[in-house]
């Protein structure tokens, strides 16, 4: 016979302590029977008095959504329903419930690092693919008291042992335990306490080399596994392992005759218990993936970002933390060398970094004392070290090349492409080189990156890139000499650049003949502007020749420049013409233009026929395009029926300029409203606003809300915060909450509603906010807490709100808060604002020139007078 007072007081504190729970977490119990994913009745009946003790997966079900410590409530529940079975409560068996667990101390590698005072390692989203059926299948098995082994076989960072942790995810909340033999082998824990493992458990044998692989341990390891599998009294058990490759082929190949067999326990037990599992995500497996990243999964963002082409993406998360951990911890000297690969990826150099380029570069990220300590061999130590492989076969900097390239037999051969290459070349990891893009972005590289770019880059685009990425910077004496290489090599960006300023300085002869080296390239911009010189000077056939060259090279304006000039001449049949080539390529502006002509010589069906042409190519962007230049020429029923052919192919916007049309020139209010139905109906956000704001007006507000709700839906944060405004009025408090925190997790959308008290009046409310947002890094609300803690006389406050701002590198925050230094006439740190903005590329050019009409130097102060130099091979 049970002892009933023990058992009833361990009934009353199991249900005490989830009562406890449940006020903490604000729940009701109809909201955690679904988080739980339990019945109401049974989570109803694990609190009533009177009812018997809920079970044991009712008990770990709750604790996880009351963040309880679940063994804890086990060991109530086990006494208070007198409870024999060690399984679901007691402490027998090696290992320890599954939700006590951290899949990171089981060996899932983190996707990356969070964020916070004390950095978390993190997961992103999963992404089930083929295999994690039949893991999914094993684990339900087990969970109906069979026994089973499964073993993942991939290669390195697969994603093996993160869909080993997600498989046994709905064991967790069935009380089932799991262990992982580790200390102090894992050969020996594994050996020593297999015998003890009790039934529902998990056996966690990741990277199982080490248990059936071991020389001395490992037989006799695959033996105590073939008992407890085979054992009716100890299921059921799940063993769930996972091998590279080549150590399954390793046990499982039968050894030839007469030699050794030093695996056959290994390969009797891993029997058609193996699942090979692929490098990368196939299709399915990637566009399910970029959902989760939609739905904010940034850690999955970011990889698809480097993946989505050859699908590697568990390598790269992977990978991610081990790289970020390489660049933050390595040696100076490496460290130098990233920092000069990754500013000049994010300044537009290509893929293959020359080692030459690198080595130099690098010179002047080293501090004094680092330089001073450089050895003959720091160049090759650094590259060896950066080439050392991470999880995932990824390396902080790996050496590559070009591929050749192959031509049939007897192929003539053509001119080689321009490579930026001479000697060894190696490529940033991706990842490193998307961190560099944000880290680095308010730095300005030193003067070796500069130089070591101008003596070592030879490409036209890597030279033309750069020159440009200087003198967005300001560092015009570097972005002119650079520019001047790219020009002599050809780039026809840089010509044309050095021909505006050959042009400004009045030497017209030597602009024209760079526009011509630019036009010989097959440049469409240069092609365009020396047509208009031709055009200029009366040479209407040179012209009409460039025009059309500058057509075939990408510039559509040019096409509308021929037809101009045939126009003018009075050539009609030379503009049908010209509009037939196009239309034959496809050119839907050609076809539509066609159309048109067509209409206004009274061939209705013919234009009838090009229109619909237009509408089977799905560019209903030309439909209205065309019933614009209708509606500016005044003929507003050509442009209202183009307007309705593009809506009636689909085109809502065609819906909203249409009831524009109306609404301006005939007042058709009954027709405008109905466009806009017929807009909102095809879920246009424009118009499902613009209606909604009707029946506001007119004091319909559910009406309203329900179409607000539609847009808050897509995601428009002014929407979500004004639809939380009129549920408050309406008294619908925690629905306007709801929308609150809504919002509050989008700090854009915080600052709107901060805007929204402050116009109320609400300062302290609006400053609540602000810092709400400021604490997720939005700049512009570090400012504005700044600038109300200066109005409120505190200016130590302000300073250190205005710093925070300043440290996000966010570039029009920096520009605004040297204006704000300039306007109070603190010209020191103004300086030092408008020269972090320029490093960044963004300070407008004219406010740049203004304050260094001579450039800066790369480290950042004003650059000496200097003058241009002719296009020649430069020595600088």
């Amino acid at each position: 016979m049970h002892d009933e007072p023990s058992e009833l007081t361990a009934l009353i504190e199991l249900r005490k302590r989830l009562a406890d729970g449940l006020a903490r977490a604000g729940l009701n119990k109809t909201q955690l029977a679904t988080r739980a994913e339990l019945g109401r009745t049974t989570v109803q009946e694990a609190f009533q008095a009177g009812k018997p003790a809920p079970s044991a997966e009712t008990v770990v079900a709750l604790a996880r959504v009351l963040r309880l410590p679940d063994q804890q409530l086990l060991d109530l529940r086990h006494v208070a329903a007198g409870d024999t079975d060690p399984a679901l409560g007691g402490d027998d068996g090696p290992g320890k419930p599954i939700t006590e667990w951290d899949p990171h101390d089981l060996e899932v590698h983190p996707a990356g690092v969070g964020s916070g005072a004390v950095p978390q390692r993190a997961l992103s989203g999963y992404v089930p693919r083929g295999h994690d059926r039949i893991l999914t299948d094993a684990a339900l098995e087990a969970a109906q008291g069979n026994s089973r082994m499964l073993v993942l076989v991939g290669t390195s960072s697969t994603g093996k042992t993160r869909a080993c942790w997600e498989a046994i995810q709905p064991l967790a909340t069935r009380g089932w335990r799991l262990w992982h033999p580790f200390d102090p082998t894992r050969a020996e824990a594994a050996l020593d306490d297999l015998e003890r493992v009790a039934s529902r458990t998990v056996v966690w044998l990741n990277e199982a080399q080490h248990y059936l692989g071991n020389p001395q341990l490992g037989e006799r390891i695959a033996a105590a596994i073939h008992t407890l599998l085979t054992h009716p009294k100890r299921r059921p058990v799940l063993v769930l392992g996972t091998l590279w490759p080549e150590y399954a082929d390793q046990y499982t190949v039968l050894p030839h005759a007469g030699s050794p067999d030093p695996h056959s326990r290994v390969r009797e037990i891993l029997a058609g218990r193996t699942l090979t599992i692929p490098d990368t995500f196939d299709q399915d497996a990637l566009r399910t993936a970029a959902v989760l990243a939609q739905d904010g999964d940034q850690l999955l963002a970011d990889a698809l970002t480097r993946a989505h082409d050859h699908g590697r993406v568990t390598q790269d998360l992977a990978g991610a933390p081990e790289l970020l951990r390489r660049y933050e911890h390595g040696a100076p000297t490496a460290k130098a060398v990233l920092h000069a690969a990754m500013d000049a990826r994010r300044l537009g150099v290509g893929l293959h970094l020359p080692q030459t380029f690198l080595t130099d570069a690098a010179i002047d990220y080293l501090s004094d004392q680092d330089y001073d300590e450089l050895t003959d061999d720091w160049a090759e130590a650094a590259f060896a070290d950066l080439a050392r492989p991470v999880h995932g076969k990824q390396a902080p900097l790996r050496r590559t090349g070009a591929r050749p390239r192959r031509r049939p037999p007897g192929s003539p051969t053509s001119t080689p492409a321009p490579s930026s290459v001479t000697g060894p070349a190696f490529r940033l990891a991706d990842y490193l080189e998307q961190h560099g893009r944000t880290a680095r972005l308010g730095l300005c590289p030193p003067a070796s990156f500069w130089a070591a770019a101008y003596a070592h880059l030879t490409h036209p685009d890597d030279l033309g890139n750069l020159a440009l990425a200087a003198e967005r910077r300001h560092r015009l004496q570097w972005a002119h000499h650079l520019r001047l290489r790219a020009a002599d090599a050809g780039h026809p960006y840089s010509l044309n650049c050095l021909a505006r300023i050959w042009e400004e300085a009045g030497d017209m002869e030597g602009a024209e003949a760079l526009y011509r080296r630019a036009a010989d390239a097959g440049d469409a911009d240069a092609l365009f502007l020396v047509a208009e010189r031709r055009k200029a000077v009366g040479d209407r056939e040179g012209a009409e020749a460039l025009y059309q060259r500058a057509a075939d090279a990408g510039r559509t304006d040019a096409l509308v420049d021929l037809v101009e000039l045939k126009e003018e001449a009075g050539d009609w049949e030379g503009v049908k013409a010209l509009y037939q080539r196009a239309a034959a390529t496809g050119d839907t502006y050609a076809i539509a233009r066609l159309a048109d002509m067509s209409e206004e010589a009274g061939d209705q069906e013919g234009a009838e026929a090009l229109y619909q042409q237009i509408v089977d190519a799905d560019d209903t962007d030309s439909l209205i395009n065309l019933a614009e230049l209708k509606e500016e020429a005044g003929d507003l029923d050509g442009a209202e029926a183009l307007y309705l052919r593009a809506a009636d192919a689909g085109d809502t916007h065609a819906l909203i300029c249409l009831a524009q049309l109306k609404e301006e020139e005939a007042g058709d209010w009954e027709g405008v409203k109905a466009l806009f139905q017929r807009a909102a109906a095809a879920g246009d956000t424009y118009a499902l606003k613009y209606l909604a704001q009707l029946k506001e007006k007119a004091g319909d507000i559910d009406g309203a809300e329900a179409l607000y709700q539609q847009v808050a839906d897509t995601g428009d944060t002014y929407t979500v915060v004004h639809l939380a405004e009129l549920k408050e009025k309406a008294g619908d408090l925690e629905g306007a909450e709801t929308l609150y925190q809504q919002a509050a997790t989008n700090p854009t959308a915080l600052t709107v509603l901060a805007r929204i008290r402050e116009q109320a009046g609400d300062w302290e409310g609006a400053k609540v906010v602000y810092e709400r947002a400021a604490d997720a890094s939005h700049a512009g609300a570090m400012v504005r807490l700044a600038e109300l803690r200066e109005w409120a006389g505190d200016q130590k406050g302000a300073e250190t709100f205005y710093q925070r701002a300043a440290d996000t590198g966010d570039p029009d925050t920096l520009i605004h808060l040297a204006r704000v230094r300039d306007e109070a006439g603190d010209q020191e740190d103004a300086e030092t604002f408008y020269q972090r903005a320029a490093n960044t590329g963004e300070l407008p050019d004219d406010e740049a020139k203004m304050r260094w009409p001579y450039g800066l130097d790369p480290d950042g102060s004003p650059t000496p007078p200097w003058s241009y130099r002719p296009l020649e091979r430069d020595t600088a």
